[in-house]
């Protein structure tokens, strides 16, 4: 049985609103301190960081908390932070109702390079300039947030909108390499949600092709453009993470999880494993479980 605590809320003081944002400061005092223990959201999660000493832990990769950080959680990713100090920054949670309400389409955060659900979820670090700006929108949004201003939300979605362009165009990836056109961000959208559907049986490149009607060729070339991966690296990743979540959060035995995960045999399972993460997975439960 899966044991992963699970925040449904955005807002934990007012249920009905889909939108939320805390000092960092504010957190770790409501908290005396305390870490809290691994555990995932329903909704999008920005912590932008002035200044922290600790470690940040998402889908089980470890990054060191610094100065001038902003980091992207995915719903349903499982993170952790653990800090070692009180940090100052800012916690933003939002979700696809508050993004529906305020007139900002979900294509548009699909078509972002900032919220990567599967593999390496490294920090933005932007320039002091970058994070000024950043931190300007932040601060009208925290403004706004705590003020009776009519259609607050409606503003504070302008001023999120603006945030997330302005951290999409220094994000190390380029999102479209010159001979992709836009129509490429309507192909991620359809082959992230093809791959949702069918990661646990299909794992092939030329699957996913298929079902989209184009070659394996195009596929790998559009999603390397897009998000700096191959399709089979993408595909792959979801494998691990999953695979990762089913070894730390359940009781199911690695024989379970391999066929769980659409392998033939357990031995081929542990092989996958060992070769993306350079450990087998006993080795990967007992260190996660020990840490």
């Amino acid at each position: 049985m899966e044991t992963v605590k699970t925040y449904e809320k955005v807002n934990y003081d007012q249920h009905h609103v889909s939108f939320g944002i805390s000092k960092m400061e504010a957190i770790y005092t409501k908290r005396n301190g305390k870490i809290d223990v691994p555990h995932r959201h329903n909704y999008y999660t920005v912590l932008i960081i002035n200044k922290a000493k600790g470690l940040h832990k998402i889908d089980f990769n470890t990054y060191e908390l610094s100065e001038n950080q902003i980091f992207f959680v995915a719903p349903g990713q499982v993170h952790q932070v653990m800090e070692t100090e009180m940090s100052s920054g800012f916690a933003m949670t939002f979700s696809n109702q508050f993004l529906v309400e305020n007139s900002i389409r979900l294509s548009f955060i699909d078509s972002l390079n900032l919220f990567n659900n599967y593999g390496q979820s490294p920090p933005l670090t932007p320039s002091p300039a970058q994070f000024e700006t950043i931190a300007h929108f932040l601060n009208e949004i925290y403004k706004l947030f705590h003020s009776d201003r009519n259609m607050k939300f409606l503003s504070i979605g302008a001023f999120l909108k603006l945030l997330l362009i302005e951290c999409n165009n220094i994000c190390s990836i380029n999102p479209i390499e010159s001979d992709v056109d836009n129509s490429g961000d309507n192909l991620i959208r359809s082959f992230k949600k093809e791959v949702e559907h069918h990661y646990k049986k299909e794992h092939s490149t030329t699957f996913y092709a298929n079902t989209l009607f184009i070659s394996p060729d195009h596929l790998n070339r559009t999603v390397k453009a897009k998000i700096g991966k191959t399709a089979k690296d993408y595909i792959q990743a979801r494998l691990i993470t999953e695979a990762k979540r089913l070894l730390y959060f359940t009781d199911l035995t690695h024989k379970e999880i391999a066929y769980e995960l659409g392998f033939n045999e357990p031995a081929n399972f542990s092989a996958f494993f060992k070769k993306h993460t350079k450990v087998s997975p006993t080795h990967f439960k007992n260190n996660e479980i020990k840490s």
